[in-house]
């Protein structure tokens, strides 16, 4: 599905450029297709391959972009356009997710097999999935009902990733929900597609090819033990006995893996096997992997179809779909594919290993061919429902059932219902976390909601004067009973974590809640209504402040800095708060000198949470200071998150949490609403600082976000209840809605109306980098408060 340009504007339904939204399904989509592909010679690369063109030929609006895995001691030479990914390399599986990333592909088509990829069980896979933004389709060529741990480990990760999953079978389907505990709504059965071709071809066919009126049986595919063919074998001399000029046609080459360790011994032991028995002049060898063209020639002249296979696990066969499609009656094991397509008397089902009862079950049909023909033409019936045109219809609904189709409208003029922040609320404080929209106790209560609570409330609109005392009075009390003074050495500090019960569960809290309370301090000093809340804020801010300053954490700096600057607005006489904004950006300033590289110019080697907060600080102690040198890094650093948290197709895609503490990396999912806030926050004090109108659409990609303009099309935000969803995941969005999301969607409104103030004021020949006359005022009269 191609992606427009444009972006609907937030209260009119108008296009901004710059951004993007996901398209409708009248539109072509783009499919980037992973696994391996002719002519490698596998089952596998065959499927992949027919997906490609019966997908394609009959549904046109879907496009593919081809991965093939390639064996590294096998390379292919791959038709022009297929791009090969070296299966053993982990660096290929990171290069390969960037270009599909960068490609703009609707949606990742992956083929998984355990033994087609790189590490122990092919689990080189579950990075590769992890960096994939577009919904993830996953076809499982194999639903093991004994897992080995890390098989079970891997396909619970490549699960818990993928949008929609494709099985063959049934009864694969029944194990993953039963044993794998996948959603069912997540699982698609389309049994393998087969050519359509014209019912009795079968004599005409062995007529061009010399065979007469003979009986012909037949096998194929790639051998090796796992066929059990020795046992069809076993049987010739029991079926010869009675139909003494039937013909056994073996077809296929040796799996390239075996002839690479044991080379030929498994045909050649088949091949003495037949000489012992007096039955090699019945057996045809043709020692070669067949097109699609010549093995339907083969199947066309086929009486009876033969798949002994052992191995009773078997979810999919292609050629046992290709056999029933072209009508061949078919003499199988019961392995999982042919219990279901064979059922009610379209084949014959015989024990393993059984060469008697293959003998008897191929006796039969040849006796009466009458009986023959009658399960020929149930075959061939059955095969209708496999034909390329309703496989590709069925594969064509998969892809378009993945891809979101996302009409955004993100309204500023609509102001949060602030029952959304209430509900989560009680007399102790904000709790942390809900089941759903409903609040979970068993979590209790943090520092850093409550802090966020009452930055909210400080600012919020559509609530009464009484009920702003009363809710600011309850986060505030939490916050101050948080502090424990016998906390480093005496000099005291905020815990965080509380039980439902209000008994503590730490004695000091993380360094960044207690720098995020320093914030929240200044910016109640900045923003409060109420003289006496200012006044408390002022007490407990030079209570904490002295505790803090030693910290040397990045994020806990910025923080303090960010109270810093909200308070040196308020009072720019408040000396303190000036060197707090000069130490701190020092510290950031030494942190961005000794880990930026050429591509890589940030604070530290990994990207974590609240990160677009470490350039925000720079930018508003360089616009308070009047200090060019944090001005310029922070708008270096700044610039360089925001794009790497743009997708290619122009939306807002946040670091993802999974990822966090990755060297020099970062990955999709899942992302969070504080991030968005962040990111608004930052692109905010950046217009300010800069006059450069990027900002003004990074923000609004943002907020955008939390309304369906991201990687699922999935709407976090919902004004009218002011509630808020807690991210969005490979699946879509994560339905709980935790006290952190809400107050990120109601504070990113805010600063949303704040950037649109400094937007105006820029238009004014206002808010040049580093002049800071003019936001050093007396915040009272500015029309949207700082956050």
């Amino acid at each position: 599905m191609t992606i427009e340009t444009g972006v609907l504007a937030f209260d009119r339904g108008e296009v901004w450029p710059g951004a993007s939204t996901r398209g409708d399904a009248d539109r072509p989509a783009r499919v980037a297709i992973v696994g391996t592909y002719p002519p490698r010679q596998c089952g596998i690369a065959t499927f992949t391959r027919d997906v490609v063109e019966q997908t394609a030929h009959h549904h046109p609006d879907i496009a593919f972009d081809i991965y093939a895995l390639d064996a590294k001691d096998r390379p292919a030479a791959y038709p022009e356009g297929v791009r090969p990914l070296a299966a053993e390399d982990p660096v290929a599986y990171r290069e390969a997710a960037a270009a599909i990333d960068a490609s703009g592909a609707d949606a990742v088509w992956l083929q998984h097999e355990y033994g087609i990829f790189g590490g122990p069980d092919g689990e080189m896979v579950c990075d590769f999935a992890d960096r994939i933004a577009a919904p993830l389709i996953l076809t499982l060529h194999t639903v093991l009902s004994h897992p080995s741990d890390n098989q079970r480990r891997i396909l619970d990760h490549l699960l818990a990733r993928a949008s929609r999953v494709m099985v063959m079978s049934h009864h694969a389907r029944d194990l993953l929900v039963e044993l794998y505990r996948a959603p069912q709504s997540l699982i698609e059965v389309i049994e393998h597609g087969a050519p359509d071709r014209p019912f009795g071809r079968t004599a005409a066919a062995k007529e061009m090819q010399g065979f007469g009126t003979r009986p012909v049986l037949m096998t194929f595919g790639l051998l090796g033990p796992g066929k059990g063919l020795e046992h069809v074998i076993d049987a010739l001399p029991q079926v010869l006995a009675r139909h003494p000029d039937v013909l056994y046609r073996i077809v296929g080459r040796t799996h390239p893996v075996l002839v690479a360790r044991d080379g030929e011994s498994y045909r050649e032991m088949l091949m003495e096997r037949a000489r012992a028995r007096g039955v090699a002049h019945a057996i045809e060898w043709e020692n070669r992997f067949l097109d699609t063209g010549e093995l339907l020639a083969r199947l066309d002249a086929c009486d009876i179809f033969l798949t002994p296979y052992p191995n009773l696990q078997q979810s999919t066969s292609g050629t046992l779909s290709y056999a029933v499609a072209l009508g061949k009656a078919v003499v199988a094991t019961p392995y999982i594919h042919a219990r279901e397509l064979l059922a009610n008397d379209v084949g014959v089902l015989v024990e393993p290993g059984d060469a008697g009862a293959i003998a008897e079950a191929v006796c039969a049909l040849l006796d009466d061919p009458a009986r023959l023909a009658a399960m020929q033409r149930r075959a061939w019936a059955r095969g209708r429902q496999t034909i390329w045109p309703r496989f590709a219809a069925a594969t064509a609904a998969l892809v378009r059932s993945a891809i979101p189709a996302t009409a955004v409208r993100a309204p500023l003029s609509v102001v949060p219902n602030p029952m959304g922040v209430f509900a989560m609320s009680d007399a102790t404080g904000m709790l942390q976390h809900a089941i759903g929209t409903v609040p979970d106790r068993r979590h209790g209560y943090c520092l850093d909601d409550n802090v966020r609570a009452l930055m909210w409330i400080n600012i919020a609109e559509g609530v009464a004067t009484g009920e702003r005392i009363a809710r600011a009075g309850q986060y505030a009390s939490f916050i101050q009973h948080a502090w424990n003074p016998d906390a480093h050495e005496g000099r005291g500090a905020f815990r965080n974590f509380m039980r439902f019960d209000r008994s503590w569960c730490e004695d000091i809290g993380s360094e960044d809640s207690n720098g995020r309370t320093l914030w929240a301090l200044g910016q109640t000093i900045e923003t409060s209504r109420d003289p006496d809340l200012r006044a408390w804020a002022r007490m407990w801010y030079d209570t904490a402040l002295p505790a803090l300053r030693g910290l040397r954490s990045p994020r806990t700096i910025a923080f303090v800095m960010l109270g810093a600057a909200a308070r040196l607005r308020r009072e720019p006489g408040y000396g303190v708060s000036r060197q707090v904004l000069a130490e701190g950006g020092a510290v950031l300033i030494e942190h961005l000198a000794r880990y930026r590289s050429a591509d890589w110019p940030w604070f530290e080697t990994r990207l974590a949470y609240d990160n677009a907060r470490l350039p925000q600080a720079l930018l508003e102690a360089g616009e308070l200071l009047g200090d060019r040198a944090m001005t310029r890094a922070g708008l270096e650093t700044a610039r360089w998150l925001a794009e790497r948290q743009t997708a290619p197709a122009g939306h807002f895609r946040p670091v993802g949490s999974n990822g966090l503490g990755r060297e020099h990396d970062m990955l999709p999912f899942d992302q969070q609403p504080l991030e968005a806030l962040a990111a608004i926050d930052c692109a905010r004090v950046a217009l300010r600082a800069s006059g450069d109108v990027f900002w003004h659409a990074h923000a609004d990609a943002a907020w955008r976000w939390f309304f369906g303009a991201n990687d699922r099309g999935a709407v976090l935000g919902d004004l009218a209840t002011g509630r808020c969803r807690d991210g969005v995941t490979p699946r879509g969005r994560n339905e709980n809605c935790g006290a952190e999301s809400i107050l990120a969607l109601h504070l990113a409104r805010h600063s949303m109306l704040a950037l649109r103030a400094g937007e105006a004021a820029v238009s004014a020949g206002r808010g040049k980098a580093g002049d800071g006359r003019e936001r050093q005022r007396s915040q009272s009269a500015d029309p949207v408060p700082h956050l």
